[in-house]
């Protein structure tokens, strides 16, 4: 298994926990998540993006192995998904730039798998 599937699939594990150890919480997190993503001004793409940059500036790297590919999935390219992720650096500085990497990482892993 890759290392940023790994982390995805940590993610998936984590929420099949959450979900059957604290489903209040869990089911309400996941239903917000649902109705804050469903607005209809900005398109599947541009939220992965502005979600990318997110992902690097708070540094989380299970959020950049998901966003990373939820947008190739929605059509973003390699140089669309760098620039999101240099916003970020502008934004957050020198650990942002750090995190570059896992998004490289991401790139690198399923954008093969797409193609």
């Amino acid at each position: 298994m890759t290392e940023m599937q790994k982390k995805l699939d940590e993610v998936g594990e984590l929420t099949q926990r959450l979900r059957e150890d604290y489903p209040t919480e869990t089911n309400a997190f996941l239903t917000f998540l649902n109705k804050a993503e469903a607005g209809k001004a900005l398109d599947l793409r541009q939220k992965e993006l502005i979600n990318v940059a997110l992902a690097v500036a708070a540094q989380c790297e299970w959020c950049i192995a998901f966003h990373v590919k939820n947008a190739i999935a929605a059509g973003a390219t390699r140089d669309e998904i760098v620039e999101a992720g240099f916003m970020a650096v502008i934004m957050h500085g020198g650990p942002a730039y750090m995190y570059m990497t896992p998004l490289f990482e991401s790139l690198d892993e399923f954008l093969t798998e797409s193609a």
